[in-house]
């Protein structure tokens, strides 16, 4: 059962963002509210919310005001923001202040029920229309993203090896004998530190490059390098279905 904080100050939106969720997760446990005081009264008393989806225009919240206050409180709660607003910068500032997706609220039902899905998988949901900067011809991409790749932790790059490879969250797990929760969590912060917004991004441009070497779970010496090009996944693993 999965559990979502809808925030919104207009009543037919929270209606239709809570039947895009439903679509998604039939099951799901949804909490409404209208302001960012009762977000924090809600999740104060409720424990194990999986996913904030959030307005950037509230009574007592404007720009980003509001989802830094959450991020604050709750620095571990993936909070995606679902505006109006889909201004390029607007998007590109939410994505680098950390939001787990953003959610232009002309979406259609079926597509943002892709998107919360999407995020949940531990993926960061951006706009059809969103160009990065690789796209946007930055030439000095491919040496940035070789130097973001020195930020991730040891896992996190045994984890990117695994995306890479064509794993699903679920056998990346299994094969580093993780909680897929915590794989998800791992898969969301290697594409905030790379500032790649989708997963298959990630699996293109690490796939051109090679991985700086993470150090042995022993702490001693070190394994071969994590060269790019194609690998084939192990048989329990398959090719992961890439949105």
């Amino acid at each position: 059962m999965t559990n979502f904080l809808i925030i919104d100050d207009h009543p037919l939106f929270r209606e239709a963002l809570g039947n895009a969720v439903r679509q998604a997760h039939p099951d799901a446990v949804i909490f409404e509210t209208m302001s960012i005081k009762g977000a924090l009264h809600i999740l104060a008393e409720r424990k194990g919310i999986d996913l904030a989806l959030l307005d950037l225009t509230l009574p007592d919240a404007t720009g980003f005001s509001g989802f830094m206050r959450l991020r604050e409180t709750y620095p571990r709660l993936p909070v995606a923001i679902v505006s109006s607003h889909e201004d390029q910068d607007v998007v590109s500032e939410a994505l680098s202040l950390g939001a787990a997706g953003y959610l232009p609220k002309s979406t259609s039902k079926s597509e943002l029920a892709q998107a919360i899905d999407c995020v949940l998988s531990g993926s960061v949901a951006v706009p059809k229309n969103f160009v990065g900067s690789s796209e946007r011809g930055d030439t000095d991409f491919t040496q940035a993203l070789r130097q973001r790749l020195q930020e991730l932790t040891p896992q996190q790059l045994r984890v990117l090896d695994l995306i890479r490879r064509g794993y699903q969250n679920k056998h990346i797990a299994a094969e580093l004998k993780l909680a897929e929760s915590t794989v998800k969590a791992h898969v969301t912060e290697i594409l905030r530190k790379l500032k790649l917004f989708s997963r298959n991004k990630a699996v293109i441009e690490i796939g051109k490059i090679s991985l700086p070497v993470p150090r042995k779970r022993g702490g001693k010496g070190e394994s071969a390098p994590l060269e790019g090009g194609d690998h084939k996944p192990a048989e329990a693993g398959g090719i992961a279905k890439r949105r």
